[in-house]
């Protein structure tokens, strides 16, 4: 049994290409808190540069490439909707257009299933547009003790910012 463990991740930038990404101390991924906030903040990029998101996706992956389906899928959820990404961050809201505190802090957590399968984990961020949990599934490398990206699964609607409802 888990004990909903909360871990949390500051960065003062958010990485724009792999790079970036590799010199970030969580790159260790040795942990899979670690790669689940590497997974989010490598996703804020994707409006800016999806080919570079998608390179430092394929490295958060390990030995698998992000999928065709998966780009379609990462497409489809964040074109046009890339504040779903930096609702995952302290200070983000609907009313400031999920617009984050600097510097970027993000919590990641476990329940009470989250490492039921062994070398499988599915960890939790929390959208604050949303009324419920994230999850993104991981697997670890036992070769390497380290945790790769699995499956986004935290990519569905939520509420959407003030500055684009109409009823606001």
């Amino acid at each position: 049994m888990g004990t909903n463990k909360t871990e949390i991740f500051t960065f003062n930038s958010l990485p724009a290409n792999l790079d970036e990404l590799k010199n970030l101390p969580e790159c260790s991924l040795d942990s899979a808190y670690k790669t689940t906030a590497l997974v989010i903040a490598v996703l804020c990029n994707y409006e800016k540069d999806p080919v570079k998101t998608i390179e430092m996706l394929d490295f958060l992956k390990g030995p698998e490439n992000v999928s065709e389906y998966e780009k379609q899928f990462i497409k489809e959820r964040l074109n046009g909707k890339i504040y779903k990404v930096f609702s995952f961050f302290e200070g983000s809201s609907p009313e400031n257009n999920y617009t984050p505190s600097m510097p970027y802090t993000i919590k990641v957590s476990e329940n009470p299933y989250s490492f039921d399968n062994e070398n499988w984990a599915t960890m939790y961020v929390t959208s604050t547009g949303a009324d419920n949990v994230r999850p993104v599934k991981l697997r670890k490398k036992p070769s390497t003790g380290q945790w790769f990206l699995n499956e986004i699964q935290c990519l569905s609607d939520i509420r959407i910012p003030k500055e684009s409802d109409p009823w606001a």
